[in-house]
C-alpha cells in the first residue's frame, strides 16, 4: 500500500555557488551531479563515502572540494599494514624534555581524505569512528579535539577487489552520502584523451567559501510539518520487513534531512521542498539499506520511493 502525503511550494529560484561549481567542473569533467552532491554533504556537515574503481577521479575530486572551501587538507593512503596510531598520532619520548610529547596524526586536519578505506584492516578503520562521530579522539587518556569544521573523504575501492576489508554498519552509517563517480560521458573523454586535462591541484580557485558560515545558514533552512511528515513516511516505509533487511535508523532520518536542507541552500532557497529529499535520497540511503529480495534489481532508494507518494 502507498502512503501519500500532501506538499506544496513555490517555484524554484536559480541556483547558488555557480562560481564554485564551475571551478569544481574544470578539475572534473561532466560529472556536475556528483560535484553538487559532494557539496551538499559538506555543506549539510557530514562525511563522505566514494565507492569507485581506481582512476575515476576520486582523488581529484577531494582536492579540489579542499581547494574551494579553503580547508587545511591531508591525504592517507590506507594500506593492509597501516595501524592505529598512523592516523591518530603518537606519544613520543623527548630527551630534551625527558617525557613523552604528542605528535599529532594527519586526522588533525579540517578536511581528512582516507584514500582507498577498505585496503586496511577492521582495527585501523575503527580509529576513524571517533572522530568522525564525536570530532574529536582520545589518545593515551587524553581526549584531543579535532578542527571545526572537520569532514572526511573517504574512497574505496569496489568490494569485487582482491585485498580489501569491507566496512562495517557501524561505520557505513557514519558516511552522510556515498557516491559514485562512474565513467566520464563520451564527450568528456574525448577531451581527456586529446590531452585537455582538468585543473592541476596546485590552481587556486577564483574563490573560497567560508564553509562554517554557510553551514550555519544551512541549518537554518526551514523544514515544515509537512515536508517533516513526507520524511517520517519514507522512514516508516524503510522499516518495512518485507522489502528491507533492517530499516534507517533515528540518524540516518536526520541526515535526510540536513542533506535536504543543503540541497535547497544550494538551490538559493529557504525552504525544503519535496524535490530537495528526492535528490539526495539515493546518496543517503543506499548505502544504509538492504534489500530484502536478493534478486531485486532496483537501487533500495527506488524501492523505498515508490512507496511514498506526494499529492
Amino acid at each position: 500500500m502507498h502512503q501519500r502525503v500532501a506538499i506544496t511550494g513555490p517555484a524554484e529560484p536559480e541556483a547558488r555557488l555557480a562560481e564554485l561549481r564551475a571551478d569544481l567542473a574544470a578539475r572534473l569533467y561532466g560529472k556536475q551531479h556528483v560535484i553538487d552532491h559532494a557539496l551538499v554533504c559538506l555543506l549539510a556537515g557530514g562525511h563522505l563515502l566514494i565507492e569507485d574503481a581506481p582512476g575515476m577521479g576520486k582523488t581529484t575530486l577531494a582536492t579540489g572540494l579542499a581547494r574551494v572551501l579553503g580547508l587545511d587538507f591531508s591525504r592517507i593512503q590506507f594500506t593492509s599494514d597501516l595501524l592505529p596510531g598512523d592516523i591518530l598520532g603518537l606519544s613520543v619520548y623527548d630527551p630534551a624534555r625527558t617525557n613523552f610529547v604528542f605528535r599529532p596524526g594527519p586526522i588533525f586536519h579540517a578536511l581528512v581524505m582516507a584514500d582507498e578505506i577498505n585496503r586496511a584492516n577492521p582495527r585501523t578503520q575503527s580509529a576513524l569512528l571517533e572522530a568522525m562521530a564525536e570530532g574529536y579522539v582520545s589518545i593515551d587518556g587524553a581526549t584531543r579535539a579535532l578542527p571545526r569544521p572537520f569532514h572526511v573523504i573517504a574512497t574505496q575501492n569496489p568490494a569485487d577487489q582482491g585485498g580489501t576489508f569491507a566496512l562495517p554498519d557501524s561505520q557505513l552509517d557514519r558516511f552522510l552520502m556515498c557516491l559514485s563517480i562512474g565513467y566520464p560521458p563520451p564527450e568528456a573523454e574525448r577531451r581527456l584523451l586529446g590531452g585537455d586535462m582538468p585543473v592541476g591541484d596546485a590552481a587556486r580557485p577564483a574563490a573560497s567559501l567560508d564553509l562554517a558560515a554557510c553551514q550555519a545558514e544551512v541549518a537554518r533552512v526551514a523544514v515544515t510539518p509537512p515536508l517533516i511528515d513526507y520524511l517520517l513516511a519514507l522512514i516508516a516505509a524503510s522499516r518495512e520487513p518485507r522489502d528491507f533487511i533492517t530499516g534507517l535508523s533515528p540518524r540516518a532520518g536526520i541526515a535526510l534531512r540536513r542533506a535536504a536542507q543543503a540541497q535547497a541552500w544550494l538551490a538559493g532557497r529557504d525552504h525544503v521542498r519535496p524535490a530537495d529529499v528526492q535528490a539526495v535520497l539515493g546518496p543517503v540511503v543506499d548505502h544504509r539499506l538492504t534489500l530484502a529480495q536478493a534478486t531485486e534489481k532496483r537501487a533500495p532508494s527506488a524501492v523505498l520511493a515508490a512507496q511514498v507518494r506526494l499529492d
